[in-house]
């Protein structure tokens, strides 16, 4: 039986642990060769071991995604090196204390937006002339609750994703005429080490779930006869 993503190449950004991690591997299952980019080495070394050990393929990425500058080169070093690029999964994201607007850091505000607006920016420029010439380009942002719905203490992050998803489907708009697909996918409560920073005390709902429920969404964006298009897809 054919794998759905046998022969297209997948780029995950915070693909060292939680969603990302399950979304590469859930690619890499279905045929994928699957680029892991994240900070953390040793978390892309274990994805990638347990790609590995179920048959699949990776490259490990590690990268900083908050150097903007040096981002520029990822378009061009994708392309050296696998001469395409049909999937981009935009995951990483970063939250810092919970405060209030008046007592925020600045610096807590240029962190969060390089890392979920800003790098995002960035890699549209460097990726999008990849994805374009993709048969079947797919791009898909991770979107928050917290950005359609203001929520206390939550400002910076809250900010940075609700412009994350104007970001998608401003892009979307501007693409609608190619064969590239770009979406939304807002997860709702997912059990993640950033939800354990957002809430020390445990998150108690019944609508809780794993990353691995959430990846199946994932997949059905990415494949090639997927038509959704400047949607925001929600859990």
């Amino acid at each position: 039986m054919a794998k759905k993503l046998e022969g297209r190449i997948a780029l995950i950004t915070g693909a060292s642990r939680g969603i990302g991690a399950e979304i590469a591997k859930l690619y890499a299952s279905e045929g994928a060769h699957v680029i892991l980019l994240a900070r953390s080495k040793d978390g892309l070394e274990a994805v990638d071991d347990a790609i590995r050990a179920a048959g699949g393929q990776a490259t490990l990425m590690p990268f900083d995604i908050s150097k903007l500058d040096e981002l520029e080169a990822l378009g061009p070093t994708i392309s050296e090196r696998f001469g395409k690029l049909d999937i981009w999964v935009a995951n990483a994201g970063l939250l810092r204390e919970l405060t209030p607007i008046s007592h925020s850091k600045m610096k807590d505000w240029h962190d969060i937006m390089a890392v979920n607006l800003l790098s995002n920016v960035q890699m549209i420029r460097t990726l999008e002339p990849l994805l374009k010439a993709s048969d079947a380009g797919r791009a898909i942002f991770v979107g928050s609750y917290l950005g359609e719905n203001p929520t206390a203490y939550f400002g910076a992050y809250g900010a940075s994703k609700a412009a994350v998803m104007h970001l998608a489907q401003t892009w979307a708009a501007e693409t609608k005429h190619t064969p590239l697909r770009v979406n939304v996918i807002e997860p709702g409560a997912v059990d993640t080490e950033m939800l354990k920073v957002a809430f020390p005390g445990g998150y108690h709902a019944p609508d809780l779930r794993s990353p691995a429920q959430v990846a199946p969404l994932f997949l059905e964006l990415a494949l090639p006869s997927s038509q959704f298009h400047g949607e925001i897809c929600r859990l």
